[in-house]
């Protein structure tokens, strides 16, 4: 599907990699719908990014207030072409620590933001795309949704968060089956250690740590690195139903 002149709505817009995403494909000619639960910051990227940004406070977790924030791009922009799902928090918690069971809220809480979240805008934007008409390669749509590599690693501490991005990378396959043939596509890109907020905010050591477990080259993505493969995931008209580790071949130990 071609860039310049869609109408793409990214979540967890206001920072990170969906600030990265939501500043390239605006770059190359999207009108963009900025998803993000901190209205200061979504409306910030708005300013950024200029006249073909809209900016919507919305949690992901809420069903009707997501169906609202999607109908607003609509009303604003005519339509969604292509939809990237980047909101997420991460977690850390041992399911038993010091023979104190984890606290069920902090795994629901990450599972619900992490997986249900994207399945929540993926199931409104989709629902959006097939109201589409197909473009001269017969396209309505692409969904491009962030797993991780802790979906394949998990580390220490990490059930919920992995558990949480297995699932994205699980629900990859069956949601391209459930749009085969009506012209959308759906992809998703397990990130590893990037340069973001959430991986500011842990101790120099564990970064450290994570860094040297990176192969080449040895440091932190840059956000915009995530954008462009973002970028080739919507313009490769072949690429459907994947899950692309980009991690510079990172294999996270346990801990």
């Amino acid at each position: 599907m071609q860039v310049d002149g869609a109408v793409v709505v990214v979540s967890g817009a206001g920072s990170g990699l969906g600030l990265a995403t939501a500043r390239r494909l605006g770059a190359a000619g999207a009108s963009v719908g900025l998803f993000d639960l901190d209205a200061e910051l979504a409306d910030k990227a708005r300013v950024e990014i200029g006249d073909r940004a809209l900016a919507v406070p919305v949690d992901v977790t809420d069903g009707t207030a997501v169906e609202a924030a999607v109908v607003e791009v609509v009303d604003r922009f005519g339509a969604v072409h292509i939809c990237v799902n980047c909101a997420g928090v991460a977690s850390a918690a041992k399911v038993v620590s010091r023979g104190v069971p984890a606290q069920l809220d902090g795994f629901a809480r990450t599972v619900a933001i992490n997986l249900v979240g994207t399945f929540n805008v993926t199931r409104v934007a989709a629902a959006a795309m097939l109201r589409n008409e197909p473009d001269a390669g017969g396209e309505r749509g692409v969904i491009v949704n962030t797993a991780s590599d802790a979906a394949f690693d998990g580390q220490v501490g990490q059930a919920a968060y992995s558990a949480s991005k297995a699932g994205v990378v699980g629900m990859t396959l069956p949601l391209a089956r459930d749009l085969a043939g009506k012209g959308v596509r759906v992809n998703a890109v397990a990130p590893g250690l990037f340069a973001t907020r959430m991986v500011a905010g842990m101790p120099v050591a564990v970064r450290d740590r994570l860094v040297d477990m990176i192969l080449e080259p040895k440091r932190m993505g840059e956000p915009d690195e995530f954008a462009a493969l973002v970028e080739h995931l919507v313009t490769n008209r072949y690429l459907n139903a994947e899950c692309i580790r980009l991690d510079a071949g990172q294999r996270m130990l346990p801990r």
